[in-house]
């Protein structure tokens, strides 16, 4: 069974969205810590939470609870996608006689605790699944806290309780994201270390000075430490406790307070601020612009996969891409599902297999078998008979739905119908099968029609721009629509793959950055282009800004 990474990472920008739109309705709220827990509450409704959102209450359901309860935007939007009420009542928030409070409550359908004051929801959770374990039920309780809310000392006496009852039925994950309401936590009461300067990035960064997991450890849980915004590390760290008999499980997030956002990130102020109306759109346009690299490895030693995989890895890749060539649609050969089985126990990290194969639709289950989270199948060797039969397989084991086009090919009309299913599609810019090839500079004006067509028709996925994208054109292709960048010989082909992917993601930013500030002056002048400017205060991203604005006249 796949991540299902493709409608969680959908999904989740869907929620960070809603969350915008009702801190914007409301003129008050807390975007910075849903931001920062998006992934995991993503990750926990998407792929393990057993429920029913047309029965809230169903007694054999499982239960989330919000302990960090300032954070109730993150959770209500996230349960309007998942179908508890229609996504436009978030527009309620904090409205007086609203089901949508500032923080949770039990009138919403979905919310299963009263959050309040903070420190209290574990406590609450401990008792609820004591009594599971009282009364023989099999539900498992998963609850988010702060570490904000760490403070206090209800959540310590807490973690000895569960200890001692061996609640294994109880998964917490703590968002931490180093800041709390009145500044960064290593300042007010440290977790891990005490903040010596503002550059949180690098206490984020040095595991050296993580501490707060072994504070757990201390009090007898099961402790795992992830990166708090990767869905498949999110993924397997819940699968691991579920697996776990005899202790609770604590699983430390480290994330980022806003993330998503760049003026948001890292930045104590939004806490608790709203976005000005004026804002709203930039922020929607920005969380639009999210992207992912993933290196091709078919471009290193053939002989040698394994270790291509782990550059990859160590290289911060977002996705692994998988060129599997047959020799019959292709002239080249490359690997087949047998060793995309092999690959798979080396890394967590979403495999992107794209089949430049005959017959597709006689083959994909295969490659579902073999571990890959995202197919990609060509429209050349489709119709909408095989292309569907293909969507069904591929949705009911929760894999990514992808389709290719070879540079002469157009969108098919069989597709259209797909399109809002449909979760990736590869606009090839090289001829398939043929290695060392340019950029063909047509694809550029190709992806900025098909993104244009796609958006008619309501599609929700990503584009990704495969053959030649290297750091000469990948800002170019991002400013065309593409948000996933597959990079052969300029990534993987590169002595050092974790700089070449740091600079690729740099380029891309800056033509992200430059997109932002053109809607900024499109919406709203030289007026907005400031004010969009101002708030970028954490890091050196305002300075970039500025020099993006002078450039094009705008200041």
């Amino acid at each position: 069974m796949g991540l299902n990474y493709y409608q969680i990472k959908k999904n989740v920008r869907k929620a960070r969205k809603l969350v915008i739109k009702g801190t914007t309705a409301a003129g008050s709220g807390h975007p910075g810590g849903s931001f920062s827990m998006a992934e995991i509450i993503g990750c926990i409704l998407y792929k393990f939470l057993k429920y029913d959102p047309k029965n809230p209450l169903w007694e054999d359901r499982d239960r989330l609870v919000l302990s960090k309860g300032h954070a109730s935007p993150g959770l209500f939007s996230n349960l309007a996608v998942a179908g508890y009420f229609d996504e436009s009542e978030v527009e309620d928030l904090r409205k007086l006689g609203s089901r949508l409070q500032g923080h949770p409550d039990l009138r919403c359908p979905g919310v299963e605790f009263c959050g309040g004051s903070l420190g209290i929801g574990l406590s609450f959770s401990i008792g609820g699944a004591l009594a599971a374990k009282i009364d023989g039920k099999k539900h498992h309780i998963f609850t988010i806290i702060g570490d904000g809310e760490s403070n206090e000392g209800q959540v310590w006496e807490a973690a000895m309780t569960a200890s001692k009852y061996k609640l294994d039925n109880l998964t917490v994950i703590l968002d931490r994201n180093f800041i709390q309401q009145d500044s960064y936590t290593e300042r007010i009461m440290p977790l891990d270390e005490e903040l010596i300067g503002d550059d949180i990035s690098e206490m984020w960064k040095d595991a050296g000075r993580w501490k707060v997991g072994d504070k757990w450890r201390s009090f007898g849980w099961n402790v795992t430490e992830i990166d708090g915004h990767r869905i498949e590390q999110i993924i397997s760290a819940i699968d691991s406790t579920l697996q776990t008999k005899g202790t609770p499980s604590m699983i430390v997030a480290r994330t980022i307070k806003g993330k998503a956002v760049e003026h948001m990130e890292d930045n104590p102020k939004w806490h608790g601020v709203a976005p000005k109306p004026e804002i709203a759109p930039l922020i929607d346009l920005e969380l639009d612009c999210q992207f992912m690299i993933a290196p091709s490895i078919i471009a290193g030693d053939m002989t040698n996969l394994e270790t291509e995989v782990r550059k990859a890895v160590h290289g911060r890749a977002d996705y692994i891409h998988l060129d599997v060539m047959d020799g019959v649609f292709v002239p080249n050969t490359t690997f087949d599902h047998t060793k995309i089985k092999e690959l798979r126990p080396i890394t967590e990290i979403p495999f992107d297999a794209h089949l430049m194969i005959n017959e597709p639709v006689k083959h994909v289950q295969n490659y579902v078998d073999a571990g890959s989270d995202i197919i990609t199948v060509h429209a050349e060797v489709c119709n909408e008979s095989s292309f569907g039969e293909i969507r069904d397989i591929l949705k009911s084991n929760k894999v990514g739905l992808g389709l290719a086009l070879n540079p002469q090919t157009d969108l098919p009309s069989w597709s259209y119908k797909f399109i809002p299913e449909l979760d990736q599609l590869i606009v090839m810019s090289v001829v398939p099968g043929k290695s060392g090839q340019k950029y063909i500079e047509t694809t550029h004006e190709k992806t900025r029609k098909l993104a244009k067509t796609l958006s008619d028709k309501k599609f929700e996925g990503f584009i990704e721009a495969d053959g030649g994208v290297d750091l000469s054109n990948a800002g170019a292709c991002f400013s065309d629509g593409a948000r996933v960048f597959v990079g052969g010989s300029a990534i993987i082909g590169q002595p050092d793959v974790r700089n070449t992917i740091s600079n690729f993601r740099k380029k891309i930013l800056h033509a992200r950055r430059k997109l932002l500030i053109n809607k900024a002056y499109e919406l709203g002048g030289t007026d907005l282009v400031n004010k969009w400017i101002d708030l970028h205060i954490i890091g050196e991203k305002k300075n970039e800004l500025i020099q993006i604005a002078k450039e094009a006249s705008y200041v």
